[in-house]
């Protein structure tokens, strides 16, 4: 990263919590600045899908000093103003409702004003939607956004590089999006696909 501007990252109750809790690791492990928002319904589904205990691992990455979270109805929070320079948010995973209010210009919590926030800033949004099937109003709702230049990184597995494990795709999810944040140059070279293998 050019600057140690924080990134802000998200999670809404749709399912793929793991996602989330891979991006802000290993943005950590990056030495990037993270400030952290979660849903009450993100911190269910992360209970549901068995990740490590979420107190415990709040307290593990505040430890890093890298690390600021606040509650998604703290209005006061800094991120809610275009002030504070961030290298841009990614919501992970992101709920449809979530994009419906974006797209929409609903700010009623602080997700979704951050998001409001960094598009006006012209800053980067990536958003990792978790639905299928999608309907109309799913899809016009993020041609919308698209329009705005808003990134979509739909966390489909790389069939081509047949992955052997779940984690393994997590992993090559995450690092699509740290290389959409522009925290790496490159995807690793085990992620990269050779038309010789």
């Amino acid at each position: 990263m050019k600057n140690n501007n924080p990134i802000i990252v998200a999670m809404t109750g749709a399912s793929g919590a793991v996602l989330g809790y891979q991006t802000v690791q290993s943005l950590i492990d990056q030495n990037v600045n993270v400030i952290f928002v979660c849903s009450s319904a993100a911190r269910m589904v992360w209970k549901d899908e068995k990740l490590p205990f979420f107190g415990e691992t709040i307290e593990k990455w505040k430890n890093t000093s890298l690390f600021k979270m606040y509650p998604n109805n703290d209005f006061y929070s800094p991120i809610a103003s275009g002030t504070l320079k961030t290298n841009g948010m990614i919501i992970v995973p992101t709920s449809m409702n979530t994009i419906a209010a974006i797209s929409n210009g609903i700010s009623d919590n602080l997700i979704k004003r951050a998001a409001d926030v960094v598009i006006k800033e012209n800053r980067n949004l990536i958003l990792v939607p978790r639905e299928t099937p999608l309907n109309a109003i799913h899809l016009n709702n993020m041609a919308k956004l698209a329009n705005l230049g808003v990134k979509f990184i739909p966390p489909n597995p790389p069939y081509y590089l047949s992955p052997k494990s779940i984690e393994e795709i997590n992993d090559f999810i995450v690092n699509r999006i740290l290389l959409s944040l522009e925290v790496i140059n490159k995807l690793p070279d085990n992620y990269i696909y050779n038309e010789n293998d």
